[in-house]
């Protein structure tokens, strides 16, 4: 009969046996591979069985009683140093599967949509008044708010059930934190060097906001590329492997998803911040609207990619970065109209012809129609209006009566009050006139024929008609009528003949003084040109004709120093910017 002391002791020795098999195999395995899961199914199934059996015996030798047999404890300890050695070697493992079986991301990845090289904030655009606007917004892409699924593997697909058996066994054994420590190390590894590729750079708030202009321009590109590609697609693609891994393990996937973005999450968003505290400048507002449209596209990714408690401070982050965005488009916006009426000149535009101001202020308008809903969005919130941005019946049938319509056409009030203080810098009155009228018809002509129609309406744009005109007229009266009265005799045959050839001499000289000024003024715009040199003709060459038969039945076409021929040509040539004089003898 045995005894309960010879039945301990003949577990005990069943265990010690166990263990040595164990320990010899796992030895062994290491001694003569390499790389063990480069081995065949077989040998991986052995070693995953030895280091299986290793950890059951562990599990029985503590379940015995606080009071072990110094055998015990030994065998114990020697159970435990085997696992440790053993789990180290699946750590060295994993790394070595993951580093060998990672997938690159193909071309068509890196550089998954985006509009950074047409962008419309360019410099050029808001600086240099350039008419070049409407080809530059067509290229924007109409999609730039909307993202599309792109998941892609990160590792063969047939490494993950190798990846998986790592998994288990390490979870099983109680070195899940060693297991994830090393997985969430190569991703994040992994995914330091996928920022390096999209030539993304860790910045300070002092380094952005001492940037010049077209190098931070360049950076704000590269991050709006960068933060699409690495939370709509890379993290996504992450978050697969995460789930397919460690999905079975609670919340661990996500905790680890976390921890292996991160610090590359945030080297992206506080470089957003960096933005969105810098100077309120209006060259900004486009890059800002760019950068709050990129991040509101990837909000609900940012809400799938980290649902869980452990990524609610990125999500807050990401939530805190478009509202501060948000808070500084909207403020630039807003401010534009003063920074408009801040711009005075000091000496008048030459020739009467398209001001700086003006096409800067145009430019700018037309550039913002493709903003018209994110900022009706920002302005809607300000007011605290409940806009639904996706909300086809709130949005898409914009009227003038929105946000963003109310503010664009005080904007362009502002400009016309700068132009009409700038007006005033001209001597000549005539001058005046065409500056006024050349300012008010391209800024119609350039809303009128645009998107941006919308926000003013067909009330304004009526209203710019009849201005432009108006000045138009008002410049035919002041300059052209002095010139009608020289050549308007009365038919009652009682004007002397003195009288007649003072009235030609002082016609001549007063046409030709108005040809040599006029002809270097300069109306840009073709058909206005055309427009004004026909009412002008209209006005003096049938006065002129009639003035030509009285002085010619009076005292002779002698007297006449110019033909109506002469005069219709030489219409022509006024407004065009290039000086003439007439050299006519006597």
């Amino acid at each position: 009969m045995t005894t309960v002391g010879e039945n301990e002791v003949e577990k005990t020795r069943d265990i010690e046996n166990r263990l040595r098999s164990s320990q010899e195999k796992i030895t062994g395995l290491h001694s003569n591979h390499l790389r063990i899961w480069n081995s065949s199914p077989a040998i991986v199934s052995e070693y995953l069985q030895a280091v299986d059996e290793v950890r059951r015996l562990i599990e029985t030798l503590e379940s015995y009683p606080s009071k072990k047999t110094w055998k015990q404890r030994d065998l114990l300890d020697r159970a435990q140093c085997t696992l440790q050695i053993a789990m180290t070697r699946l750590q060295d493992e994993l790394v070595h599967i993951l580093a060998q079986s990672k997938q690159h991301f193909e071309q068509e990845y890196m550089f998954y949509p985006t509009c950074e090289e047409n962008s419309v904030y360019e410099e050029s655009v808001v600086s240099n008044g350039g008419d070049s606007v409407q080809e530059d917004m067509s290229q924007r892409e109409s999609s730039s708010t909307e993202t599309e699924e792109y998941v892609m593997d990160l590792v063969h697909p047939d490494v993950i059930p190798k990846i998986a058996s790592i998994a288990n066994i390490m979870f099983a054994s109680h070195y899940d934190h060693e297991f994830c420590q090393a997985f969430v190390r190569f991703w994040r590894d992994e995914l330091a060097k996928h920022m390096m590729i999209l030539n993304v750079e860790q910045f300070s708030v002092e380094d952005v906001l001492k940037m010049e202009w077209k190098c931070l321009n360049s950076r704000i590109r590269k991050w709006r590329r960068a933060i699409k590609n690495v939370v709509g697609i890379y993290l996504a693609s992450e978050k697969r492997l995460f789930d397919q891994v460690l999905g079975e393990y609670g919340t661990i996937s996500s905790t680890s998803l976390v921890e292996a973005s991160k610090v590359s999450l945030l080297c992206l968003l506080n470089f957003g911040h960096a933005v969105a505290i810098g100077p309120h400048r209006p060259e900004r507002l486009y890059c800002l609207l760019d950068m709050y449209e990129v991040l509101a596209s990837l909000i609900s990714d940012v809400e799938s990619l980290f649902p869980e408690e452990a990524g609610r401070s990125i999500r807050i982050e990401f939530h805190d970065l478009l509202r501060r965005l948000g808070d500084s488009a909207k403020a630039i916006f807003m401010e534009f109209g003063n920074h408009i009426a801040s711009r005075a000149s000091r000496t008048p535009f030459a020739n009467g012809g398209i001001h700086p101001l003006t096409k800067y202020v145009v430019n700018y308008i037309l550039c913002l129609v493709e903003y018209g809903d994110t900022l009706n969005l920002l302005l809607a919130e300000k007011d605290g209006v409940n806009l639904d941005m996706g909300s086809n019946e709130n949005i898409g049938q914009t009227t003038i009566s929105c946000p963003v319509a109310v503010h664009l056409q005080s904007v362009t009030s502002i400009l016309e009050a700068n132009l009409d203080i700038n007006s005033n810098l001209y001597i000549n009155t005539s001058l005046k006139y065409i500056f006024v009228m050349n300012n008010i018809h391209y800024m119609y002509d350039k809303i009128k024929n645009s998107e941006v129609r919308r926000y003013f309406g067909d009330e304004w744009i009526r209203e710019h008609i009849a201005k432009y005109r108006r000045h138009a007229m008002s410049y035919e009266r002041f300059t052209w009528n002095s010139i009608l009265s020289l050549i308007r005799i009365r038919d009652d045959g009682k004007t002397g003949k003195a009288t007649l050839k003072e009235r030609c001499r002082d016609f001549s000289i007063v046409f030709e003084d108005v040809y040599k000024i006029q002809t270097a003024w300069y109306v840009p715009n073709l058909e206005l040109r055309e427009e004004l040199r026909i009412s002008i003709s209209q006005r003096l060459i049938p006065a002129y004709r009639n003035f030509v038969g009285n002085i010619t039945n009076s005292i002779g076409e002698k007297y006449l120093k110019y033909t109506v021929h002469d005069l219709e040509s030489y219409i022509l040539d006024l407004l065009d910017n290039s000086q003439k004089s007439l050299k006519h003898p006597g």
